[in-house]
């Protein structure tokens, strides 16, 4: 089976003027605090995916149907209800993380965070960290 047409793929949009266009002080602010610090955990440069998340690195997946794709290890989205942070393995391994980190709402792998005020950022840079590690482990 072909690889997965999907919308969010990488591309050569430019990271900074991205995150200088979002029009909210405060989530700019906040987007290029954890840019610098996925910069630092990941130890790579980021890239555009789609027109909206910032991603690093990237995985190759197969599912058992045969779908496959690829996609980025971690990322963030600077959207307008909240900052977006990408956890590709979900959160259940990260019980005791997420019992520490403060204010905050999940998706399947989103983490939503209002504010960076509301999350104790050396918990949040040990589940990036976490995360980052897992998947590459599990990807290469």
């Amino acid at each position: 089976m072909a690889k997965a047409k999907l919308k969010t793929t990488v591309n050569d949009g430019d990271v900074l003027r991205f995150l200088e266009s979002v029009d909210h002080a405060k989530r700019q602010a906040d987007s290029l605090v954890v840019l610098e610090l996925m910069k630092q955990i990941t130890g790579l440069e980021p890239k555009m995916w789609g027109s909206s998340i910032v991603g690093f690195d990237r995985y190759h997946y197969r599912y058992d149907s045969g779908r496959e794709g690829e996609f980025f290890k971690v990322g963030f989205s600077p959207r307008k209800q909240s900052l977006t942070l990408y956890i590709m393995p979900g959160f259940g391994r990260y019980d005791e993380l997420m019992e520490r980190l403060g204010k905050y709402k999940t998706g399947k792998s989103c983490l939503y965070i209002n504010k960076l005020e509301d999350v104790d950022m050396q918990v949040l840079e040990e589940l990036i960290a976490a995360s980052y590690a897992y998947m590459t482990e599990k990807y290469g």
